[in-house]
């Protein structure tokens, strides 16, 4: 189009004068910005999306006719939208809260939106109860306060009036809450659905998502933190993640039932407040999921990309669960309220990559230009034609379920077990994850200021357990209850516990502590062989710009203390190097980095006059190698440490002649060591950790 000549400047009367109506130019500018944003969501505002795709591991046809299972050759587009749920879209990523996990497919057959969470289940089992739910949850209606936490007195109110919330509270209260990366996350979709074949055969799912990495999260004070240094934290990680080729990978896995199965657990499937445990019904893995693609557009893609469980394809469809029957209305109206239009499947993020043909027409958004004169159904002038796929094989039909009973405002009697699989869940944890939870717990109701509330709330947890409720009301103020409500049954799920998850050390980051006179023949092959094991390094220091080593060479420091702080990292290496070590000895940002790398549990190396930074940080309960030590490598609870590399030792070919003879065989001993303390993620045994000051 022909160029606008002036558009930085408005039309006035005279150079000072008033700014003139006529300027069409100004008036289209400023139009678009004030029309620029659109209602944000209630719940799950704040969200981060990326492209990729989904592959079968083999044909489901046998079990149902959706395309997407269908072909293990097929790669389905999806979309991914990873959220917090509480929060406005302006809060912070890390807050305790669920994350939702929602993917949409475009398959051939249309678009099929798979809407969950990185927690299998849900607070409540009637949607009935769902506005309340977020109404507690959501700022108090008086002063808006607080943002994005369920710490205070309306949310803790309504859990303490709710028994069948408890499940969810202990999975809110885990450390699932805290994801230390979209990547690392499980997702689930919460309700039971039905997968139905050609055949018309119907059998009950589960669907869940496997994250490639394994299940990891961060810890309390890392998040509160995070949230003051870097809110953006896990959106900045999934999007530095595809950027730099670490693609997320998870696989999916379905849990499936038979109809004839239905009731043979000791809960209702149809309770979206209940999980199948694994041990009953494992998971089989038929799929998988990469992410490889980051968005051009945040607002035309991300916040514009609408999910809706009702979007479904022959081969999937629902149950009867009381709270998936509601959000079949609530998904689809809160679109209509942000698009003020049933077009909103037609903006691109939203549209199917399958023809689409119907009678709807008209309206805002529009996009569809539909040809000829027919827009109803019957017709004769049409052919027909648009028509229904009657008998087509490959149509959407709904389950035939026989259907009798009258109607009544009640709940099943299969649904009153409030309190088994909360105590399932406590009994599946380790003891470093019960201790959080009750952390969490004294957190959460610690910021009730109503004393009834959290008395109720400890009588719930004696409820699921008599020692985690006094542990909760110890910290609390509330009297410890004397008896338990309920006997704890003793059942436990290994597979609940994320201490028994992969451990992977691929695209974790590693801080490294550096100043002038830094080892560098050490500093390259250490980070060399992190490298080789998929862990990325930066370089830390007080400085921005170039750091020179002991023999010349020059690095450039990649984060400064001021803009970056142990909790944006997975580990701390610290080289030696006689000048350099002195130099951080005398900085108190490279003794808090130590110290709240410690505290937090991860995994620390130093080597050479390294360790002397260590000893500088005056760590609790660890032993470091004085300065005559073996040359060995000491590795323990997470610490590793190198002291004297010279001393005689096997040829390395990886790093001879860059370090010695001598000390190359224990320099890779100390990088694998180093890289295995890496994967672990967390340390816990590290049984003096909260003596540290950080």
């Amino acid at each position: 189009g022909v160029p606008i000549d002036d558009n930085q400047n408005s039309l006035k009367a005279g150079v000072r004068g008033p700014t003139l109506m006529e300027d069409f130019i100004f008036r289209e500018k400023m139009t678009h910005f004030d029309h620029e944003s659109i209602p944000e969501r209630v719940v799950h505002a704040r969200g981060s999306g990326a492209h990729g795709f989904f592959q079968p591991y083999e044909s489901l046809t046998d079990l149902t006719q959706a395309a997407v299972f269908a072909d293990p050759s097929v790669k389905t587009p999806v979309f991914v939208r990873f959220s917090t749920v509480v929060g406005s879209r302006g809060s912070a990523d890390t807050v305790r809260d669920v994350r939702g996990f929602a993917t949409k497919f475009y398959t051939s057959q249309g678009v099929w939106d798979l809407v969950g969470n990185n927690m299998p289940i849900f607070f409540i089992q009637d949607a009935m109860k769902f506005p309340d739910l977020v109404h507690a949850l959501k700022p108090q209606p008086d002063n808006e306060m607080p943002q994005a936490s369920a710490a205070h007195d309306t949310f803790w109110d309504f859990a303490s009036l709710t028994p069948e919330i408890m499940h969810m509270i202990m999975w809110v209260l885990s450390d699932r809450a805290l994801p230390r990366s979209y990547a690392m996350m499980d997702g689930f979709g919460v309700h039971t659905f039905r997968l139905i074949n050609a055949q018309g055969e119907g059998v009950f799912v589960k669907f869940h998502w496997r994250p490639a990495l394994g299940t990891h999260s961060l810890v309390w004070d890392e998040t509160q933190k995070l949230a003051g240094k870097d809110p953006d934290f896990n959106r900045r990680d999934l999007w530095e993640r595809i950027e730099q080729g670490n693609f997320p990978e998870f696989e999916m896995g379905l849990q499936v039932v038979e109809e004839a199965d239905e009731h043979k657990f000791d809960f209702d499937l149809l309770d979206a407040t209940k999980i199948i445990p694994e041990e009953q019904v494992p998971i089989r893995l038929v799929g998988k999921m990469t992410l490889n693609r980051n968005v051009d557009n945040f607002f035309s893609e991300t916040e514009q990309v609408a999910f809706h469980i009702g979007h479904v394809v022959p081969g999937i469809d629902f149950t009867n669960d009381p709270l998936l029957q509601g959000r079949l209305f609530s998904y689809l109206d809160t679109q209509l309220n942000r698009f003020h239009s049933a077009n909103f499947h037609e903006l691109p993020i939203n549209k199917s990559i399958a023809p689409v043909h119907n009678n709807q027409g008209g309206g805002f958004m529009r996009r569809t230009i539909g040809k000829g004169r027919v827009n109803y159904e019957p017709n004769s002038l049409g052919d027909g034609r648009p028509k229904e796929g009657a008998g087509a094989p490959d149509a959407f039909r709904s389950f035939m379920e026989r259907m009798d009973g009258h109607k009544v405002r009640r709940r099943s009697e299969t649904f009153s077990d409030h309190f088994s699989q909360a105590t399932l869940f406590w009994n599946s944890m380790s003891d470093a994850e019960k201790e959080h939870i009750v952390e969490a717990a004294h957190f959460e109701l610690g910021k009730v200021e109503t004393k009834a509330i959290r008395a109720r709330m400890v009588d719930l947890f004696n409820h699921v357990d008599h020692e985690l409720a006094r542990r909760v009301a110890r910290g609390i103020g509330v009297p410890e209850p004397t008896q338990p409500e309920t006997q704890n049954h003793g059942r436990s799920s290994p597979a609940l516990s994320m201490e028994r998850t992969g451990k992977s050390p691929k695209t974790r980051k590693i801080a490294i502590l550096a100043a002038d006179g830094f080892a560098a023949a050490e500093l390259t092959s250490v980070r060399d062989a992190l490298k080789k094991q998929g862990v990325t390094s930066m370089t830390v220091s007080k400085f921005g710009g170039m750091i020179t080593g002991d023999d010349a060479t020059e690095i450039e420091v990649d984060k400064m203390f001021v803009t970056t702080g142990s909790i944006m990292f997975d580990g701390v290496y610290v080289p030696g190097g006689r000048d350099s070590i002195t130099t951080l000895q005398n900085q108190g940002d490279a003794i808090h980095f130590i110290n709240e790398a410690f505290r937090h549990c991860k995994p620390i190396a130093a080597a050479s006059e390294g360790v002397d930074l260590l000893a500088s940080a005056e760590l609790p309960g660890v032993s470091l190698p004085s300065a005559n030590g073996t040359g060995k490598v000491s590795s323990a609870h997470g610490v590793v440490t190198l002291r004297n590399a010279g001393n005689p030792g096997a040829v390395s070919s990886k790093v001879k002649g860059a370090i010695g003879v001598g000390s190359a065989a224990h320099m890779d001993d100390f990088a694998d060591q180093f890289t295995q303390a890496i994967a672990q993620h967390r340390h816990w045994s590290r049984s003096m950790k909260d003596q540290v000051p950080a």
